[in-house]
């Protein structure tokens, strides 16, 4: 049967009444915004590594032990996020390549994270703290820059 205000359209009977989007709920984990944040902030030129050097070692010896991934993967490390239902707030800990200008490479950071975070989850970020714990100097021994995202 055709809706009388609109004869060329069939009619649909509607169940359970509403936007199918508005039935339920979903809930994100803190971890999970986490990821996002720490693999956005890893994009921006200028970020050596996340997390201060003892967390980065600590993790390291965690890794290389059966069992011992401990409670944040190299991922998560350096980020810690608390998620309301509608709002989330940021605290990352970076080190950054000596040279680069800190203001800058803390703005681009904040910007990526706060796109990639609002843009997969919906949450609104309400901030972003950075804490910058150390610079990698050109002549230091290290393992290497973490991987880029390309």
């Amino acid at each position: 049967m055709n809706d009388p205000a609109h004869p060329n359209e069939p009619s649909v009977t509607r169940r359970g009444g509403g936007d199918p989007a508005s039935r339920g709920r979903t809930t994100i984990a803190d971890g999970v915004v986490e990821k996002i944040a720490g693999l956005a902030a890893r994009e921006v030129v200028g970020v050596h590594a996340m997390g201060s050097g003892f967390s980065r070692t600590l993790g390291a010896v965690r890794e290389r032990v059966p069992g011992g991934g401990g409670t944040k993967s190299g991922v998560t490390r350096g980020v810690k996020a608390e998620v309301g239902e509608v709002q989330t707030a940021l605290d990352l800990e970076i080190v950054v390549e000596y040279g680069v200008s800190i203001a800058d490479v803390a703005g681009a950071v904040r910007e990526n994270v706060i796109a990639a975070v609002e843009r997969m989850t919906g949450l609104e970020v309400v901030e972003v703290n950075i804490a910058v714990s150390d610079v990698k100097l050109p002549e230091e021994e290290d393992e290497g820059p973490e991987p880029r995202l390309q």
